[in-house]
């Protein structure tokens, strides 16, 4: 194969190396790293799980002492703060590495642009956003995170042609197709936490477990009420269970209310109009850690959610059928928007096709 060895080169290899890991570094970010000499990789590594070494630690360890005078190639700015490893800065001066290829600049306060600094006062060359664009990508939800202490919200819908995830009667299984429910379950592992609003739970009673991995994510659930029964699927497995709810008042300490303490980790927020506060929720949420979240309906909670401008991704699987019918449910309720030039626009729409059925998949603008 004939092809330039440049820095994009090198930085998508860093970029592929960085993927191996998707799903479970959270809180911290994908990071790929190559050390390269002479044209040769003599190392190369990535960040496999919070709490374990850096990518640019794996790769300068792997070179030994032949990383002298080699260039490093990494897809995060290295760290000069110490979390919970010592700063990867520090390694990086003392392996002799002659210059340092950046991807993107580290969006954490902490570091943000001092482990750039600290690398050029010991005389490294820098050259940083190779491939930034496609890196932002891959950590988008690392970068929120980081950034506004939310976590990333994607939605994720399974309707009919005409908007409805259920008939008026409430029956829902299923509007979308084995293949298609399939690929859903294999993205849940890609994300900390799944939510969703307590009336899907007495609706559907779902399990909201992962069929393709062992790592399962937090099941959260909305539940002003706290109306969640207790026996309910959630709790199979002991998975670990947050309720979000509104503070409690004089009168309401009823059975359930007492076991679901002990079942689930409650969580209790502001109010806003007699509801839950999403944005409060969300905010709490982020402090266990929790840095995205799919949230798989209702249809009240998703439109809640965009009615608060909460959500940053969706992720609609659109079913060839006509429920139709007023009382139907939608994938989208909420208060809605006054006038059309209000609506929530999207960006980067992406369609792909599940036998007959589409899935569309587009950030928020």
């Amino acid at each position: 194969m004939n092809m330039q060895k440049d820095d994009e080169y090198y930085m998508q290899l860093a970029l592929k190396l960085a993927l191996k890991a998707k799903g479970k570094t959270s809180p911290n970010p994908l990071v790929g790293a190559l050390v390269v000499k002479a044209g040769r990789i003599i190392g190369k590594g990535f960040h496999e799980k919070a709490g374990l070494a850096h990518a640019e630690v794996i790769a300068l360890d792997q070179a030994g002492k032949k990383a002298k005078g080699a260039t490093l190639y990494v897809t995060l700015e290295p760290c000069a703060h110490t979390g919970r490893t010592p700063p990867c800065v520090n390694r990086i001066i003392q392996s002799g590495i002659k210059e340092v290829i950046i991807g993107m600049i580290d969006p954490n306060p902490l570091n943000n642009g001092k482990g750039i600094m600290l690398l050029k006062q010991s005389n490294i060359k820098v050259r940083q956003g190779v491939l930034s664009g496609q890196l932002h990508k891959i950590n988008e939800s690392f970068v929120k995170y980081i950034t506004t202490r939310l976590p990333f919200v994607t939605v994720k819908v399974a309707e009919s042609l005409d908007g409805r995830i259920a008939t008026y009667t409430g029956d829902s299984k299923w509007i979308t197709s084995d293949k298609s429910r399939v690929f859903a379950h294999k993205m849940r592992k890609d994300y900390d936490a799944i939510m969703v609003g307590v009336n899907t739970v007495l609706r559907d009673n779902p399990r909201l477990d992962t069929w393709f991995s062992a790592k399962q994510p937090v099941k959260i659930i909305v539940d002003s009420n706290l109306s969640t029964p207790e026996n309910a699927n959630i709790f199979a497995q002991n998975s670990r269970v947050i309720i979000i709810t509104l503070p409690s008042r004089p009168g309401q300490e009823t059975e359930n209310r007492k076991r679901l303490f002990k079942k689930a980790k409650v969580i209790e927020v502001k109010e806003k109009s007699g509801q839950i506060n999403l944005r409060d929720a969300l905010r709490k949420i982020a402090q266990l850690q929790i840095t995205n979240i799919i949230v798989e309906g209702g249809g009240t909670l998703v439109g809640s959610l965009f009615d608060e401008r909460l959500v940053d991704k969706i992720l609609f699987f659109i079913s060839p059928k006509i429920i139709g019918g007023k009382d139907a449910i939608s994938s989208v309720m909420g208060k809605g928007v006054r006038r059309v030039d209000q609506a929530i626009k999207l960006r980067d729409l992406k369609i792909r096709r599940f036998g007959e059925e589409l899935l569309v998949e587009a950030g928020i603008k």
